[in-house]
């Protein structure tokens, strides 16, 4: 477990799976997250929640993939407090210790706030698929049309972190 003053970050298990799966429903439209025409159960995933004054606040989700590992969803319910940052961190020292050489993730065209956050983390954007959220709907109906800030949700973007 990773600690700050303020977050303890605990390994994600049972205790929390309801909690997960109405942050990810609030959040995602369901608990099941699409990226590169495959579906996710992000619920069922190993990750890590980020608890602060006895409640969770955050949640990362991952899997691991011979040497490579994907970030299925991450969120803070307190954004700019480090809690994003901090369960990133948990994640990366598992991908480490697990010999992984690559850290991956898909976000959409609209998602400047996790285009930022990613990249100011040392991610790179390295694919951009166009119009990819289309066959995406056809696995996970509930992904919107238009974004929060209005702009539409299109492509979907690859960022990695070399490790």
């Amino acid at each position: 477990m990773m600690h700050s003053p303020t977050v303890a970050i605990r390994k994600f298990d049972d205790f929390h799976r309801m909690w997960a799966r109405r942050l990810l429903t609030d959040r995602w439209g369901s608990s099941s997250i699409v990226s590169r025409g495959r579906i996710h159960n992000a619920d069922a995933l190993p990750g890590f929640v980020a608890m602060a004054g006895g409640a969770p606040k955050g949640l990362i989700t991952y899997r691991i993939e011979e040497n490579q590992c994907e970030i299925i969803s991450l969120d803070s319910l307190a954004e700019g407090s480090g809690i994003g940052t901090a369960l990133l961190g948990a994640v990366l020292d598992v991908a480490r210790s697990s010999g992984c050489v690559r850290m991956w993730l898909i976000t959409t065209n609209d998602n400047t706030s996790a285009l930022r956050f990613w990249q100011r983390r040392g991610f790179e954007i390295v694919a951009l698929y166009r119009g990819a959220v289309g066959e995406s709907r056809k696995l996970k109906p509930e992904i919107p049309y238009l974004g929060s800030t209005g702009i539409p949700i299109r492509d979907e973007i690859e960022l990695e972190l070399c490790l």
